[in-house]
């Protein structure tokens, strides 16, 4: 189905057979009390979120580029967990999270209604539209550019295909673009002679500031373009150093966040810290307790487990800007009776409703589409 579903289907199969490991070789069962207090610290986090003094804590701290407000809240937000003992634990948040339509056309692949997989289909599509409309208004749209860094190559090309044939089956010019190839003149974003008038943004600069970002962050800053997600997102929801606001109870409240709303949210997010010369000693000794991340990092690169750091890596770390995160272990799942693999839980979310949940199994120390029986899985929520 899924290279059914791709414009070039000869070409989408070749894709996928050079990806062995991007669906695990299970579905996964999800307690239905777990996915409620899932919901729960997603209910909580964007609450917060929507606090003034929690924005202005956050956005003080990043570039500029983010004081700008363009409407959009940002597509495909996602929210990973991992289970620890059956109490949900936050591991991180991401603005560009993917696999979102790989696993809805896997979830599609199980579901026997065809209403309720273009009901699927159809929210995904609507997603656009109202990014569209809440910077755009009733103005029409018509062209779309799903847009990274020399797409080709990335492992999930085959989304960005997949993304384009939905919508162009919804009457949308799509095209998949490298971000070098855009250019902004007379006040359009432009794909060589096709004026793009949104843009769907998987590049992992976050905040635009490489050169090759130049025609896309002009764009975005004249209201050429609508972009999503875009700077502003990333700063509210996916800069690490949010999640040492988000488990701090006393300080959310200070922030305004309702006592049940804090309590939630430092039970559910582990304790975070910002790596800093004052407590570098503290946490070398302690380091087996902690996993550090890069402040603006993504995809578990630059994620180190504590018990894992040499003294080498270690000064990479103090060399950059890191945050520690209580360790907290995946669950596990058996596959087949040969393999144990380690499992995490993304929450897909848009305007703090959740689309689609997926599991991702993996050996080794972070999520890699690696592993014999690994990837992407459906989840079954049992009741």
């Amino acid at each position: 189905m899924l290279a059914q579903r791709c414009g070039d289907e000869e070409s989408c199969r070749i894709l996928l057979e050079q990806r062995p490991h991007l669906f695990a070789a299970s579905a996964i069962p999800l307690a239905l009390e777990a996915d409620a207090r899932m919901r729960a610290t997603i209910a909580a986090v964007e609450s917060t979120v929507a606090l003034p003094a929690y924005r202005e804590a956050v956005l003080a701290r990043s570039p500029e580029i983010v004081r700008y407000e363009p409407g959009p809240r940002g597509v495909f937000l996602g929210y990973d967990f991992h289970l620890s003992n059956g109490m949900p634990q936050l591991i991180e948040i991401n603005t560009n999270a993917g696999g979102g339509l790989l696993n809805a056309v896997l979830a599609d692949v199980l579901e026997s209604s065809e209403k309720v997989r273009e009901d699927r289909e159809n929210a995904f599509v609507a997603m656009f539209r109202e990014e569209w409309r809440l910077q755009r208004g009733d103005r029409p749209l018509r062209s779309i550019a799903i847009v990274d860094d020399d797409p080709a190559t990335q492992y999930l090309y085959p989304e960005f295909l997949l993304f384009q044939a939905q919508l162009q089956r919804h009457g949308y010019t799509a095209l998949v673009a490298d971000a070098a190839a855009l250019t902004h003149r007379d006040g359009v974003l432009r794909l060589g002679d096709t004026a793009i008038d949104l843009v769907y943004n998987r590049v992992t600069d976050f905040m635009l500031e490489e050169v090759r970002h130049a025609a896309l962050r002009l764009a975005y800053l004249d209201g050429a373009v609508v972009l999503t997600p875009h700077p502003r997102a990333h700063a509210l929801y996916a800069d690490k150093r949010n999640l040492v606001l988000l488990s701090d109870q006393e300080r959310l409240r200070q922030l305004g966040v309702a006592p049940k709303g804090a309590e939630c949210l430092s039970r559910c997010v582990p304790a975070t810290v910002e790596v800093t010369p004052d407590n570098a000693e503290t946490l070398w000794r302690e380091r087996r307790a902690w996993f550090f991340k890069p402040t603006h990092g993504f995809g578990s690169r630059g994620a180190y487990r504590g018990e894992k750091l040499t003294r080498r890596v270690w000064q990479d770390i103090l060399a950059a800007q890191y945050v520690a995160q209580a360790y907290v272990p995946p669950s596990r799942r058996m596959l087949h009776d040969t393999a144990e693999l380690k499992m995490d839980f993304r929450y897909y979310v848009y305007g703090g409703a959740t689309q689609l949940i997926a599991a991702r199994l993996y050996q080794g120390q972070t999520t890699n589409f690696r592993t014999p029986l690994g990837g992407f899985a459906p989840v079954l929520i049992a009741g």
